[in-house]
């Protein structure tokens, strides 16, 4: 006698009994209360939280108001949910002496967390250099294990080749830096610490610390202590010599004391503001925008400019 229904899926009873508004409302996300003790924070995560005038003032509105956005986190193996997005947002709540928040639960894999992690803090308006190049350098690394292995004919040494396009460009493009800016933020992983926090602390520019940042460890421990007993900070000439004579492995102390002792040309230097009056430019641009609106696009049609204007010289 042969035998039926081995292989029928029969529907479940609450598909039988539930319309198919209510299946497809099931699959959307819903906000969910979630206790404080069962959130925790995203590994590796390159963002501080700081108890700054910012932060006071989200306390004061959790009190308030309660947490108007909800945090996005994501399940953990070992219990509990990782924050995804709203590591602020929790601490404010922890210091009001509230015990739950507001949480959209969304399964995510590893690097798509990265990603949305990264996006929605670079929006913030006071970040770190440091904390921007740990930032850009984690998102590199997520879009490029999406996306396969750097070809050979455009692979660089800061940001490979994504499905055509640098990988650093889709960063820029994502968060407003030019794609130099973006190569340039994620090179200043290799600074020291104590660099690095030269830099955070604006005692050290970001262009010449860029240039620092190609010295060995040992190299960028030397010129530290030669700029804590000299007093003194390299400028992007000296600091591209110093990078020059690493190369070259020459970079002793005393060709550094050499290049930092070297006067400087008597060049007229060129004036570090360009000024243009609001209103010759706010014509073309919609109403509402702000300066620095005005400003990111205007820089931007400038490096398309010297780009095409490269291409066209070949």
């Amino acid at each position: 006698m042969r035998e039926y229904g081995s292989n029928i899926n029969l529907p479940s009873l609450d598909n039988l009994f539930s319309s198919e508004q209510e299946r497809q409302d099931a699959k959307l996300e819903k906000i969910q209360i979630l206790p404080l003790t069962e959130l925790h924070p995203f590994r590796n995560h390159p963002f501080q939280v700081r108890d700054d005038d910012e932060m006071n003032k989200m306390v004061d509105s959790v009190k308030e108001y309660g947490v108007m956005t909800p945090a996005i986190v994501r399940p953990r193996k070992d219990g509990g949910y990782e924050i995804v997005a709203g590591h602020r947002r929790c601490h404010a709540s922890q210091r009001a002496g509230v015990e739950t928040m507001p949480c959209i639960v969304r399964d995510m894999d590893d690097d798509t967390a990265i990603i949305l992690m990264v996006d929605s803090n670079c929006q913030r308006e006071h970040i770190l250099p440091s904390e921007k190049a740990k930032a850009y350098q984690m998102k590199l690394e997520a879009l490029n294990r999406k996306g396969g292995r750097p070809s050979k004919e455009n692979s660089r040494q800061v940001g490979a080749n994504f499905s055509g396009v640098k990988t650093t460009q889709i960063i820029g493009e994502q968060s407003g830096d030019s794609t130099r800016q973006v190569e340039r933020f994620i090179r200043l992983n290799k600074l020291t610490p104590e660099l690095m926090q030269m830099v955070d602390d604006g005692k050290l520019k970001t262009t010449p610390a860029v240039e620092l940042s190609y010295l060995t460890p040992e190299e960028q421990e030397d010129f530290l202590s030669y700029m804590e007993s000299e007093g003194c900070t390299p400028s992007l000439s000296q600091a591209q010599k110093l990078k020059e004579a690493s190369k070259e492995s020459v970079l002793t102390s005393e060709k550094i004391q050499h290049i930092m002792a070297a006067k400087p040309p008597s060049v007229k230097p060129r004036d570090p503001q360009l000024m243009i009056p609001v209103a010759k430019v706010e014509r073309y641009f919609p109403k509402g925008f702000t300066s620095d609106q005005m400003q990111q696009v205007i820089v931007k049609l400038l490096e398309n400019y010297a780009r095409a204007h490269q291409h066209g010289s070949r």
